[in-house]
């Protein structure tokens, strides 16, 4: 029997209710529907990418998993587990096994804690040092592990850079020996210069510590080289998954290929055809019937409103939810 996957999610809706307000006090209650029945694995020691536009539910997504919000269905299996109701209490032993990257180092960080304080903060609260002094040195050893010197434990998060910022969030994130990472857009914030290292940073605890991680970007370069798998998601659908040279060589949904078209070429001499979206990304509280994607597909068929698509296996691995066999390039 194969080995369960290190995080499951089965069919996870994160909905929000709309306010009403005035006359409107009596109206039907309305949802933002953010998550909307999203089937997703992370296989240990394994790299998934998680694309999409912004507003399409990426980082709420990630949030759900953690619980840092509540979903309002489906599932949430880690390591076996079904951690979607649990207590806080009960939760708390899963908390430090999975842990959360934020994408803005700065406001994630609190100004008037110092380094050391803030990075050994979750030793405290899950109790993993027994005394000051074996703190200090598990701090000075996540400092060494993303390229900071000790003495950084002194100093402020004001007297840093922002990709020095991001690596003492990552070693946060570390203290606690997590099994699963989630970056949610851990490079976005930062220059074009000091994204690779950042990068490059990430491979290298994957390497040191068979950490399995889910990268949320909304840049698909990003991602294609750093994951071993991507996915892409569309106001809160899962639109394609597959190894990410296959999705990036030879994507099999117009969306996908869309967002692709849009990253540019370092080779002059190589062009690449651009595929341009109409319009912007619908409302997710009033979603298209049927594909979410089909008022901006350049594709688009009278039956892609009649039935939402299911994913289905277009390649061995290779997953789309489209109607059509005959857009893109196989």
């Amino acid at each position: 029997m194969s080995e369960p996957a290190l995080l499951a999610v089965e069919g996870l809706t994160t909905w929000f209710p709309v306010r009403h307000r005035g006359w409107r006090l009596r109206a039907p209650q309305r949802h933002v529907h953010a998550v909307d029945g999203v089937d997703l694995t992370v296989q240990r020691g394994e790299i998934v990418g998680l694309v999409g536009e912004s507003g399409s539910g990426k980082t709420t997504l990630g949030r759900s998993i953690v619980r840092a919000v509540e979903p309002t269905g489906g599932r949430i299996l880690f390591d076996g587990n079904d951690i979607t109701h649990l207590s806080s209490r009960a939760l708390r032993p899963f908390r430090k096994r999975i842990q959360l990257v934020f994408q803005d180092p700065t406001s994630s960080l609190n100004p008037r804690l110092r380094v050391g304080d803030a990075i050994g903060e979750p030793l405290i609260i899950h109790q993993l040092a027994d005394t000051e002094d074996a703190r200090r040195r598990r701090v000075e050893e996540l400092l060494a592990m993303v390229g900071l010197p000790g003495e950084a434990m002194r100093r402020y998060p004001h007297e840093f850079s922002g990709g020095q910022r991001q690596r003492i969030g990552i070693a946060r994130a570390l203290a606690t020996g997590p099994e699963l990472l989630i970056a949610d857009e851990p490079v976005s914030a930062l220059d074009v210069s000091i994204q690779a290292q950042v990068v490059n940073l990430l491979l290298d605890i994957r390497k040191r510590l068979g950490l399995s991680m889910l990268v949320i970007a909304h840049d698909v370069a990003v991602v294609e080289h750093l994951a071993d798998r991507i996915v892409v998601m569309y106001l809160g659908r899962i639109m394609e998954m597959a190894p990410s040279r296959a999705l990036c060589r030879a994507p099999r949904h117009p969306y996908t290929a869309a967002l692709l078209s849009a990253v540019p070429v370092p080779d002059p001499l190589l062009r690449r055809a651009h595929i341009p979206l109409p319009g912007e990304i619908p409302s997710p509280v009033d979603p298209p019937s049927g594909c979410p994607f089909r008022t901006r597909c350049p594709f688009v068929l009278p039956a892609c409103a009649e039935a939402r698509p299911q994913l289905r296996e277009v390649s061995p691995g290779h997953w789309s939810a489209c109607i059509r066999d005959d857009v893109l390039p196989s």
